[in-house]
């Protein structure tokens, strides 16, 4: 398995060789390295440690941890059953990516704030005669009076909606610029501009 940590730039469109409009989401995959890396011998399971970025303001304890690596990375995810043939604090690039490869994209949906029924959840509403004007987009019954006389874990119900870990998969990489470390990916990846995003691919 092949991944790379990438940061959102921005959406636009590239044509192929039959003039049709491809969006493509760009990814800034610059300063991505290798910051520890897990084996089922010591820690109990196999896995990668990878860090984006470097931190401005970092405190002691983060400048000691990274001592070695030379800086704080400002962004860190541990990718379990990645196993890579590279030492630690070694830099990965774009270029383990080719043309045409199929990849699944991993990162953090735009948070929606306090959201109803209809919005969050794709309700209908209520019935928009019979007086029920006030009703149209209320969620109803949620439940039973005596038996059980609670409401079920689980329901439907308002509440925050986004922020949560979404993966896409079966996104293809449409051009690689190894020179300004960019990646393009046709479609959209989870998250606004400068969110960060987790690539996978299996050779």
């Amino acid at each position: 398995m092949k991944a790379l940590l990438a940061q959102k730039r921005e959406m636009t469109q590239i044509y192929d060789e039959d003039g049709a409009v491809i969006p493509v989401t760009i990814l800034d995959v610059s300063d991505v390295y290798v910051i520890g890396i897990k084996n089922s011998d010591k820690d109990g399971y196999n896995a990668t440690i990878l860090g984006k970025g470097k931190k401005k303001n970092a405190n002691k304890p983060e400048v000691g941890k990274y001592k070695k690596l030379g800086f704080v990375p400002n962004y860190i995810k541990e990718i379990r059953e990645l196993v890579l043939e590279i030492d630690e604090n070694s830099k990965l690039t774009v270029s383990q990516f080719k043309n045409g490869e199929i990849v699944s994209v991993t990162g953090s949906s735009k948070g929606k704030g306090f959201q109803g029924v209809v919005k969050r959840w794709n309700f209908h509403g209520g019935p928009k005669t019979h007086g029920q004007s006030d009703r149209w987009r209320a969620p109803g019954s949620i439940g039973s009076g005596t038996t059980p006389g609670r409401v079920y874990k689980g329901k439907k119900m308002a509440g925050r909606m986004g922020g949560e870990q979404v993966t896409v998969k079966n996104l293809e990489v449409v051009f690689i610029d190894e020179k300004n470390e960019l990646l393009g990916i046709k479609g959209a990846v989870p998250g606004n501009k400068g969110a960060y995003i987790l690539i996978k691919s299996r050779d």
